[in-house]
């Protein structure tokens, strides 16, 4: 069990900002976790999952325990011919496990791909892409209890997912760090294909879901900045939700303004068409920017703070919200303490 003191996250984060974590240890099995977490509790310190780093804003400090999450392992529960189960490790890396079931002919993750990040991640934030939400997938999480050391595991009801939420994002569920993640996936199943830019990028055909994996991977490849090259944490705003009546007001005043119905009575607005609307794409301010390809993207070009990342946000969710008098939520979770409580 190696604990590291004031460690670098700056290659443990997609934005690439600068920030010291007070104690670091890598989780590399179910037994390590369980080692390390009972050393932070005699210590009194708080205790921060980090997966790939590809959903958060670090600040300069992150105070207590940062353990990165690096269970790996992929088992074959159960397949029948037609449905297939699998339990994943959180560790594993996401694309690489949409990519592998691809291979092996099970189907359901195909509309996810080339989302960055881990695991461990997705139901989290119950991560979602042309038509498809990762909540739909899922039949339980496994995790610890950071108070108790005791596994738990909670039914996809249990996890109450949301549009790009679940139980993890709420207090209750705050001190539950995901281990790993079963799928209930298939053999055979319908293609789902029905989301505008995908059809496009299909051109009409009747694709198969190798089809559908390969027009995501291409769709994702050309509008959204690569964080290996161009550090980014993909959208940075969730899309917001408004009750009908605001809808259609908003559709009477901005036409063009694109609305898409939910499984809820609320609506569902498009945020990069409100951005667009501003004038933000390609604007830069202190080294971070809104990228040219997609106006959802805020792209780090120069800054080594989450300041410079914050601030421009800000700045977006305020315009939006003085024109449209609609709030903008951000997306990725900060994490740490700024610059302003560390003087």
């Amino acid at each position: 069990m190696a604990v590291e003191a004031s460690f670098s996250l700056k290659r443990c984060n997609a934005l690439r900002l600068s920030a010291t974590a007070q104690w670091f240890a890598r989780a590399e099995s179910l037994e390590s976790l369980q080692a390390l977490l009972p050393w932070a509790r005699e210590r009194n310190l708080p205790v921060s999952p980090l997966g790939e780093g590809s959903n958060v804003v670090l600040q300069p400090r992150v105070e207590g325990l940062v353990l990165q999450m690096a269970l790996k392992g992929t088992l074959l529960q159960r397949d029948d011919g037609e449905q297939v189960r699998l339990r994943v490790a959180a560790g594993e890396n996401w694309h690489d496990l949409v990519a592998w079931c691809c291979e092996q002919g099970i189907y359901g993750l195909e509309n996810l791909a080339l989302i960055p990040g881990s695991v461990g991640a997705a139901p989290v934030q119950n991560i979602g892409a042309y038509g498809v939400e990762v909540a739909q997938r899922i039949v339980g999480v496994q995790a610890i209890d950071i108070q108790t050391d005791a596994l738990v595991y909670l039914t996809a009801e249990d996890c109450q997912f949301s549009y790009r939420s679940s139980v993890f994002k709420q207090p209750k569920g705050q001190s539950l760090i995901i281990t790993a993640v079963d799928f209930q996936l298939h053999r055979n199943m319908a293609v789902v294909a029905s989301y505008p830019t995908l059809q496009a990028a299909l051109h009409g055909a009747e694709p198969s879901h190798e089809d559908v994996f390969d027009a995501v991977v291409k769709v994702r490849s050309q509008r959204l900045p690569d964080p290996e090259k161009i550090p980014n944490v993909g959208s940075f705003f969730k899309n917001p939700l408004v009750p009908t009546d605001v809808a259609k007001r908003l559709g009477a005043r901005f036409p063009d303004l694109p609305q898409y119905d939910t499984d809820s009575a609320l609506i569902k607005l498009s945020a990069a068409w409100m951005i667009d609307d501003l004038g933000w794409r390609g604007k830069e301010v202190d080294g971070v920017a809104v990228s040219e390809a997609h106006s959802l993207v805020l792209v780090n070009r120069t800054a080594t703070s989450s300041a410079a990342v914050l601030g421009l946000a800000e700045a977006i969710q305020q315009s939006v919200e003085e024109r449209f008098g609609v709030e903008l939520v951000l997306e990725p979770q900060v994490l740490g303490v700024s610059d302003d409580k560390l003087q």
